[in-house]
């Protein structure tokens, strides 16, 4: 499922390193590793390349094997880390699809649609990292919106992000036929 990104967009604190930060990437890393996803942030408040941020992430925490989840996806070029985009989210991670509980009927598809996208192209799931989810702004710019319960039930951050990647694995397996149930 290389064609999958999971975007974890900051909207806890944009300024200043907090807790929540460390853990939302120690909890995402074995994620993105289980299920073969590649781990992009987007405006967190670190400083240095991707491979300085695991380090720094794996002396702080002793989630996902002391972070080592998160170097091994480094070593792999499978972290990726980005500033808070200006002009859109970078096109390298393909279709942008933002959860959200509260989705726009109109950009709304299924966890079912989201796994027959990846077959052909790639795509950048985006979960926010905050009690407020993802802004506004990026849910207007966002091609679909995708509602993780299928009841329009907010989800904490870390508990999307574990819906998204297993189902999303089970699926695609699934379609590929690859999986027994």
């Amino acid at each position: 499922m290389r064609r999958a990104t999971l975007g974890l967009y900051n909207t806890y604190d944009k300024l200043r390193l907090h807790e929540a930060h460390f853990r939302a990437l120690a909890r995402a890393a074995p994620l993105s590793k289980a299920f073969d996803m590649n781990l992009a942030i987007f405006g967190f408040p670190f400083e240095g390349d991707a491979m300085k941020i695991a380090k720094e992430v794996s002396e702080k925490t002793t989630i996902g094997e002391g972070g080592k989840y998160l170097v091994e996806l480094c070593r792999e070029g499978k972290f990726l880390v980005f500033d808070f985009p200006n002009r859109g989210f970078p096109p390298q991670l393909g279709e942008v699809v933002s959860t959200t509980s509260k989705p726009d009927e109109k950009k709304r598809i299924s966890i079912f649609e989201a796994m027959k996208m990846l077959s052909d192209r790639p795509i950048l799931f985006l979960v926010g990292l905050g009690r407020k989810g993802l802004p506004e702004d990026v849910l207007e710019t966002s091609k679909y919106h995708l509602e993780l319960t299928g009841r329009g039930i907010s989800l904490e951050t870390c508990t999307a992000m574990g819906v998204l990647a297993s189902s999303l694995w089970m699926g695609v397996k699934f379609l590929e036929g690859k999986h027994r149930w």
